[in-house]
């Protein structure tokens, strides 16, 4: 008899990973009945015809966000004391004081951080979270959905969204199998992992040290590694076009070599257009000088803000707008949700693209697929001032303490240098692709083509235990 695995999405951000690409039918081979437990607002009946359970109520506490933030900060608080390490203290969004309930709420916060730096703080606030969401309606109704569907095991797509919680706490409650895969490279030093599962599924050896490391209440039998499906659709040859079609499809010059600028959001780069404009001034001296390059500017798919456009209306003759085939599915940030068509066109867009130009950003390693370089741009913009946050920053996080050598990815640490290092690359002279490959190895394990098959084969023996 087969087994009916439950792969939630607590949010959007997993459909790229386990919807869109092989995952089910992979899933479906190893013989197992996939029904995808849906709390977004994305219908994976409708759009896919996939066999869903929709989650209707999306009511957490109205305590839970407050007590979330208050483990985050006693979780960086001790990983600094612990490790006697300041890093931990950037990852920490600033406390409001603007208003009589911002501040009352504030020094509420504050206090309980106080109390409960120390991690058996983090255990007495994780405990309060579980209490909270336990006490919810949701939770009942999470509960009865799986007492009328008996799934086997739920796996969760993403380990740092707090709309997993109860639905998870029903599933442990019931003695069913809970697997949380960590969703981003960046996740665990941040304090990201909200929810507690029986498994860990993890990209590489390094994430699993550092689960390992982070939480201690995590036992090693725990975490397996995996891989991650992120990275799959760039060794899927059937969604290749060629440079022909491709560049007709997309209004490109099939006579330009191009440039990719991939964007950032603006917490990670608040000053983002400025590199823009840097990378156009650098590509219009160099066809003065003979080249004939172009730029395919593809924004950050949940970035709705205008602050390029004055930067690409000025530079029509180098820079295409390539925007990703997300589609906004509400009003906010995260309810712009991905589309299968978009593996397509980051696919191409990599692979006929010279190489990437972006500030810090996992593109890196979608290029390296493509052995493809990437220019990570690391200096300052003279419109920094006072309440901007330097891009300068985020180097200094503990996942780039993952690079192999400085040659992993090539560093324009100076406005000055950019057109030399464009020129280079253009020529062949400089890459970072071979260390680069060594660096996608550490991060996203050694076999990125198989993340689902092992997925799969990990949920398998969970299974039969």
């Amino acid at each position: 008899m087969s087994k009916k695995v439950f792969v939630f999405f607590p949010d959007g951000v997993g459909l790229r990973n386990f919807a869109f690409t092989d995952f089910k039918e992979i899933g479906e081979n190893k013989g197992c009945q996939i029904v995808y437990w849906n709390n977004t607002i994305f219908s994976l009946k409708d759009q896919l015809g996939y066999d869903e359970v929709k989650i209707e109520n999306h009511e957490t506490h109205p305590l839970t966000s407050l007590y979330s933030r208050i483990r985050k900060h006693i979780e960086l608080n001790v990983s600094q004391k612990k490790f006697s390490d300041k890093v931990y203290e950037t990852y920490k969004f600033p406390f409001s004081y603007n208003g009589f309930k911002n501040t009352l709420k504030t020094l509420y916060i504050r206090l309980l951080i106080g109390f409960n730096s120390s991690e058996k703080g983090i255990i007495r606030i994780r405990k309060r979270i579980n209490a909270l969401e336990r006490s919810t309606i949701k939770y009942k109704y999470c509960k009865v959905q799986l007492q009328e569907h008996k799934p086997d095991l739920v796996f969760c797509t993403t380990q740092r969204a707090t709309q997993s919680i109860s639905a998870l706490l029903a599933a442990k409650d019931l003695k069913i199998p809970v697997v949380a895969f960590v969703y981003s490279w960046d996740n665990v030093p941040k304090a990201m992992q909200v929810v507690e599962a029986d498994y860990y599924f993890v990209w590489s050896d390094l994430m699993k040290d550092e689960v390992l490391k982070y939480y201690p209440f995590v036992k090693e039998s725990q975490v397996f590694v995996t891989g991650t499906p992120q990275f799959e659709p760039h060794y899927d040859d059937t969604l290749l076009k060629s440079r022909e079609v491709f560049f007709n499809e997309n209004n490109l010059d099939t006579s330009k070599r191009y440039i990719c600028f991939s964007g950032d959001d603006e917490t990670t780069s608040p000053l983002d257009q400025y590199y823009l404009e840097d990378l156009a001034k650098a590509v219009t001296n160099l066809n003065v000088k003979g080249e004939n390059i172009g730029i395919i500017y593809r924004k950050c798919p949940v970035d709705t803000t205008t602050r390029y456009d004055a930067v690409i209306n000025s530079n029509k003759d180098v820079i295409e707008v390539l925007d990703p085939l997300w589609k906004p599915a509400g009003k906010n940030w995260n309810e712009i949700l991905p589309t299968k068509e978009d593996l397509g066109l980051l696919h191409n867009v990599c692979a006929h693209s010279e190489f990437v130009t972006n500030v810090c950003s996992s593109t890196v390693f979608d290029f390296v697929a493509h052995d493809k370089p990437c220019i990570y741009f690391n200096y300052e913009q003279p419109q920094l001032k006072k309440g901007i946050r330097d891009i300068g920053q985020n180097y200094k996080y503990v996942h780039f303490r993952s690079l192999p050598s400085q040659e992993a990815v090539i560093f324009c640490t100076n406005k000055a240098d950019l057109e030399n290092q464009v020129k280079q690359i253009l020529d062949k002279k400089l890459s970072n692709v071979p260390d680069g490959k060594k660096w996608y190895k550490i991060v996203a394990g050694t076999d990125p083509t198989a993340a689902s098959q092992k997925i799969w084969d990990k949920i398998d023996s969970i299974l039969k235990q």
